[in-house]
């Protein structure tokens, strides 16, 4: 198994809507997706600029390709990634 936390801020508080949308269309098409196992998107409740995606997958090969199926290049990477930083930390549980 494969667990991967990601750290989204949106830079502009204007962007923040749209991007909680875009999260939100994407995880259907994640679940869809071979190989993963669970896919979560949580809205801060401190801080309104900043989600964290908490995903699981079989395989770091089925997540690697992941980057070339439907959710990255048609929602995450037009509509996400301009209007955010992130820090992505492929991780194990303990």
């Amino acid at each position: 198994m494969l667990d991967l936390i990601v750290i989204i801020t949106v830079k502009d508080t204007a962007d923040v809507p749209a991007v909680a949308d875009a999260l939100t269309r994407m995880r259907p098409m994640c679940l869809a997706e071979p190989g993963c196992v669970s896919w979560e998107a949580l809205h801060s409740e401190d801080d309104p600029r900043r989600f964290t995606l908490v995903e699981r997958w079989e395989t770091r090969e089925l997540w690697d390709a992941h980057g070339d199926l439907d959710a990255i290049q048609q929602v995450y990477l037009p509509e996400i990634l301009p209007r955010v930083d992130r820090e992505v930390h492929v991780s194990r549980r303990l």
